[in-house]
């Protein structure tokens, strides 16, 4: 058992064992913070020698009341997003959006990549919302929380159905995903950004592809990930590689390599993002270090301590993303530098409002013609 000090207490991980988690990103649960009890694993004494299966992917179905979510964070650059999903097998151990499965009850390690949620329901909401007569067009964001095109999209086409709505609406969108599905969509996408109407981001955390399957065991290898670039360039869709998350000691150095591959592939912007450690996450990325690069754990934990005022993480606006001191300052200064010699610090264009329109089918009343 891992035992983690943070600002609501003692934080307990309960771990699985290794051959029932094969594929899965973190050693175990935690507690859910907003129960007043917990299950424990307790040695009572009795031999129990018998083999549990894997753990299995869980998908259950809820009904959203609304589509698009609204928020007004200062330090984040749209205020409208739409998720398709709860949860993420992709499993990436430093997920910034695991603390959000306890909301429903469910616990932000192996649950938050075991236990997920589908919202097929919500493209039928998001025809009625764009279709109100006070709405008016703003980009909406995609994969802010947990990726659209994780492994269930297969089944469920949530995101497929979504993308397809908002074409036929001419609305603007914004993707960020590691998921190479990602491809199938590109009749949409591409329609979508040759309109100036999308544009993906596609994460890439590492190119090394031992220290990739670790961190990030069900999402596709970095080179496929390149190749997915180059297919939505291709199609028309502009891409901007995301260096997300840079993590200090371990995969800092690889910041250029990256940004120099992406640009190869296509990318014509870049982004990155300082490693994050809200809530769970830090005791869960630090039983994860000691697991798998237990000589290097204590110098990646030091060097994002230095990021962070001394503490795991600091959740202040305009801090939570790229970090302060000097090794932030350092990482700052590498990436302005690399994106002016790659030709990746252009930017892209705004995303268009001008081109919304409300198809007929979707008005209320009918035409008198």
């Amino acid at each position: 058992m891992f035992y983690d000090s943070n600002p609501m207490g003692t934080l307990a991980i309960y771990p699985v064992r290794t051959e029932r988690r094969k594929g899965r990103g973190v050693s175990g649960n935690v507690p859910v913070r907003f129960e007043t009890t917990h299950c424990e694993v307790v040695d009572d004494g009795w031999s129990f020698d018998a083999e549990l299966p894997p753990l299995r992917t869980e998908v259950s179905v809820e009904t959203p009341r609304t589509a698009i979510t609204r928020n007004s964070s200062p330090d984040i650059c749209f205020e409208r997003s739409i998720n398709p999903y709860r949860g993420c097998e992709h499993g990436c151990v430093y997920c910034y959006a695991r603390p959000t499965h306890a909301f429903i009850g469910l616990s932000p390690g192996l649950d938050f990549e075991t236990r997920l949620v589908a919202r097929p329901e919500l493209p039928d909401l998001l025809v009625g919302e764009l279709s109100a007569r006070n709405y008016r067009p703003k980009v909406i964001a995609m994969g802010t929380n947990t990726d659209p095109y994780q492994p269930i999209e297969r089944e469920f086409g949530v995101t497929r159905r979504v993308l397809r709505t908002l074409l036929e609406f001419r609305h603007p969108v914004g993707i960020v995903t590691k998921g190479t599905l990602i491809e199938r969509d590109l009749d949409i996408l591409g329609e979508l950004g040759r309109a100036g109407l999308a544009r993906v981001g596609i994460s890439i955390t590492t190119l090394d592809p031992d220290v990739a399957r670790k961190m990030e065991p069900r999402a596709p290898a970095p080179t496929r990930r390149l190749r997915t670039i180059e297919r939505l360039t291709d199609s028309g869709c502009p891409v901007r590689v995301m260096v997300s998350p840079v993590v200090p000691g371990l995969t800092d150095h690889e910041m250029e390599g990256i940004m120099a591959a992406a640009r190869d592939a296509g990318a014509v912007a870049a982004g990155y993002v300082i490693l994050r450690l809200p809530l769970e996450v830090a005791g869960l990325f630090r039983a994860w270090l000691e697991e798998r690069f237990p000589q290097r754990a204590e110098r990646v934990m030091n060097r994002v301590r230095e990021t962070r005022g001394g503490r795991d993480y600091d959740p202040d606006w305009g801090k939570r993303m790229t970090g302060t001191g000097v090794l932030a300052d350092m990482l700052a200064r590498r990436f302005r530098l690399a994106s002016s010699r790659l030709r990746l610090s252009r930017g892209l264009a705004p995303l268009r409002t001008d081109l919304f329109r409300v198809p007929a089918r979707s008005e209320k009343q009918m035409s008198l013609f």
